[in-house]
């Protein structure tokens, strides 16, 4: 099996969102202290538990941009997109709920809306 590139532009971003949500997993399933440093935690305060999630959700994310990439179907890209848009809604929440309006969130929930809309926007025809 070889990896498809795509060659329309739609597509391509949206193969470019799963490649980056699979990058983003990869190094968070394989780096988990230096993740949860850079989004805000004080690692000397994270149990195993709190590792094994960190990892757990990386696999997560590499799980589905591989899935994307590999199969690079609508459905896979529909998948993909909503589950960053569902995320991206669970960090909105905790703008509004637990008052976290960092920085870091503000760019996290704009990464996550970026990586969202491509994929969705291919599948739904907006690009």
């Amino acid at each position: 099996m070889e990896l498809y590139f795509p060659s329309e532009l739609p597509e391509q971003l949206a193969f470019v969102s799963a490649a980056v949500v699979a990058v983003i997993g990869l190094l968070t399933l394989l780096f988990p202290a230096a993740v949860l440093k850079a989004a805000g935690f004080t690692t000397g305060e994270v149990a195993a538990e709190g590792f094994g999630a960190a990892r757990s959700s990386g696999g997560l994310q590499l799980g589905l941009g591989l899935a994307a990439l590999a199969l690079a179907q609508d459905f896979t890209y529909l998948m993909l997109g909503s589950a960053l848009a569902m995320a991206a809604l669970g960090r909105v929440l905790s703008l509004m709920l637990d008052r976290g309006r960092t920085g870091r969130n503000v760019l996290a929930v704009l990464l996550q809306l970026a990586l969202a809309s491509l994929p969705l926007g291919y599948v739904l025809g907006y690009f």
